[in-house]
This record gives C-alpha cells, sequence and structure tokens, in this order.
C-alpha cells in the first residue's frame, strides 16, 4: 500500500455547480497548474497534456451524477498515476477532497512538495468557483 493524504476544502458555492464547471477535460487546466499548457488535445478516450515532467496522457471519469471527477495519469515512463478526486455536498456549498498517493520511490521531501502544489491547486479551483459561479 502506498502512503496517501486526502486534501480537502470548502468552496461557498453548491456542489452541483463546482462540479458542472470543472468536470470537462477542457476545464482542468484553469486551475490544474501541473498542466503546463491552456488547451489539452483529446487523443481518442484520453488527453495530451505538457507537465513539468513532459508530455502526459490523462483518462477522466466521464459526466457523472455524484460529483466524481477522478483521472489517470500516464506519465512518459509508463507509470499511471490514479487521482481520485470529488466535489461533495456540505449543506449549499461543496468540499472538494483530492487523495494524492506517494508513488513508489518518492521521498518524504518530494511528497511534500506534490501536497503543496496539490492544495495551491485546490486553491485555484475555490477561487474560480467562488468567483465566476458565484457572479454568473
Amino acid at each position: 500500500m502506498h502512503d496517501a493524504i486526502t486534501i480537502s476544502l470548502t468552496v461557498e458555492c453548491p456542489w452541483q455547480s463546482v462540479y458542472e464547471a470543472f468536470w470537462r477535460p477542457e476545464a482542468f487546466p484553469l486551475w490544474a497548474s501541473g498542466l503546463s499548457q491552456p488547451r489539452l488535445s483529446q487523443q481518442g478516450e484520453r488527453w495530451l497534456a505538457k507537465g513539468p515532467e513532459g508530455s502526459v496522457l490523462i483518462r477522466f471519469t466521464g459526466h457523472n451524477p455524484y460529483g466524481v471527477m477522478d483521472h489517470w495519469v500516464e506519465l512518459a515512463s509508463g507509470e499511471v498515476v490514479y487521482v481520485p478526486l470529488r466535489i461533495i455536498a456540505n449543506d449549499g456549498g461543496a468540499e472538494v477532497q483530492l487523495t494524492l498517493f506517494r508513488r513508489p520511490g518518492m521521498d518524504e521531501a518530494a511528497f511534500e512538495r506534490d501536497t503543496d502544489w496539490v492544495r495551491q491547486d485546490l486553491l485555484a479551483l475555490k477561487t474560480l468557483s467562488e468567483t465566476s459561479i458565484s457572479s454568473g
């Protein structure tokens, strides 16, 4: 088993609105800074993106009524990284939860850097949600 941490934050918008605004693969680069290009290009059921370590292929969960936004990132090495991501109802708002698994061979410092990176990305998602969804 891998070490894991679930990072959660509260968004002051209805969960369905957050989910509908961001579930599409095309919306991920708006808040996920690991995707260093403004657009993903679709390649069959996967999407090609530029990541910090080069090109990656990403497979996304399809639209669903549960707020599930899981995705699988295939690195240039062939390793596939599973990223569980949920938008969950919290009264009139939402909880955004992402579980980050420590990759094999990853030291504590690298895992902490990834954890901080995910927190920053989720904060970007929160800000986008609360400014664009709430205002419009």
